[in-house]
């Protein structure tokens, strides 16, 4: 399939224009940032077992502290884990996330399915798919306005060498998005190998 990259990078910009007047405000409840948190922490263990990280998941979900949405998640993150790498169980998920998503609906389901877009847009980054990433990544961006769902955007627009225009979008959130965001943003341009090559840039 072919892409249009220059009308992904309009919309992408299009989008950018927005943020400057409107952002959510809505997240994720403490009890459930917890728990994400927790799986976190195991996956930055080296010798972490994805089984035992798989069953914690599912035992928060069980008791009530993991909706199944985010539990998907969650699984979805352990499976695109580069130690783990089961892009069939990836795929999967997603699909099977985005269906728990539009059968929750709700005020967040926006939200929820930008996550949807974001894991699919993992899976094809990982994978080398970098065009049909950045379809997915922009497609987040647009539902959900986050520092991530942004940054995943730049990292994405830098593997396709376009850095010009991911510095582009990166100065224009420097001089134009709320406070927080940009802090976030920087952390991430700071941390991120991905975003190498726009590290040492200036604002």
């Amino acid at each position: 399939m072919s892409i249009d990259y220059q009308s992904l990078i309009d919309r992408i910009t299009g989008v950018v224009d927005r943020l400057a007047y409107f952002t959510p405000s809505d997240h994720i409840d403490r009890e459930q940032r917890g728990v994400l948190a927790a799986v976190e922490r195991q996956l930055s263990n080296p010798e972490f077992d994805p089984d035992d990280v798989r069953e914690f998941i599912r035992d928060e979900e069980a008791s009530g502290r993991l909706d199944r949405v985010h539990a998907l998640s969650a699984l979805h993150v352990v499976a695109c884990h580069p130690a783990v790498a089961e892009w069939e169980e990836a795929a999967r998920l997603a699909g099977e996330q985005e269906l728990a998503a539009l059968e929750r609906g709700g005020p967040r389901l926006e939200v929820n399915l930008a996550s949807v877009d974001r894991h699919r847009g993992v899976l094809a980054f990982m994978r080398g798919h970098y065009g049909m990433a950045l379809d997915h990544f922009a497609r987040a961006l647009e539902r959900y306005r986050s520092p991530e769902n942004f940054t995943n955007v730049l990292a994405t627009l830098l593997r396709l060498g376009e850095e010009r225009e991911a510095l582009a979008l990166l100065n224009q959130a420097r001089r134009s998005f709320p406070p927080d965001f940009v802090a976030a943003v920087e952390r991430s341009v700071a941390s991120d190998p991905d975003l190498a090559l726009i590290r040492t840039e200036n604002p």
